[in-house]
């Protein structure tokens, strides 16, 4: 009878932390920026490298040729990016292989695949969206900063 017992508060908790991490997958985040709105120097780099470079709002998306949700992630960020493509400043789609880019990553974060950013026209990270994001959402997201100056 203890075993069941045992068994049967295992096994709600594992349900309860399945509920909780299900229910922040895709979830646009605000992100951490500092006070200043400067980044270091090394991250700055390295995200200029991949083409985020400032110029105007971009999607960064995290993927691996091994990730099966990635190319959900691809689809909604192509779909969201075209219809964002004729605002005053359209924002950039931009693929980064984290097996290619580990350095990026790891400034980034990044724990988890599909991991996507969305960064305003001053480059500074926005928002940030673990597992797929909801197209609507990320719309919503990134619509403001496509919005000229």
């Amino acid at each position: 009878m203890i075993n069941i017992a045992i068994l049967s508060v295992v096994l709600l908790a594992a349900l309860a932390v399945g509920v909780l991490l299900r229910r922040r997958e895709g979830r646009v985040r605000a992100a951490n920026v500092n006070a200043d709105g400067m980044s270091d120097s090394t991250r700055a780099e390295l995200l200029a490298d991949v083409g985020v470079t400032g110029s105007g709002p971009a999607v960064l998306h995290f993927s691996a040729e091994w990730c099966g949700p990635c190319s959900a992630v691809r689809r909604v960020v192509a779909n969201v990016t075209e219809q964002l493509a004729r605002s005053p400043q359209p924002p950039l789609d931009i693929e980064v292989d984290v097996d290619a880019e580990p350095a990026l990553a790891r400034e980034l974060n990044v724990l988890s695949l599909p991991t996507t950013f969305v960064f305003d026209s001053a480059g500074r990270e926005r928002f940030r969206i673990s597992g797929v994001p909801k197209a609507m959402d990320l719309h919503s997201a990134l619509e403001p900063l496509t919005v000229a100056a």
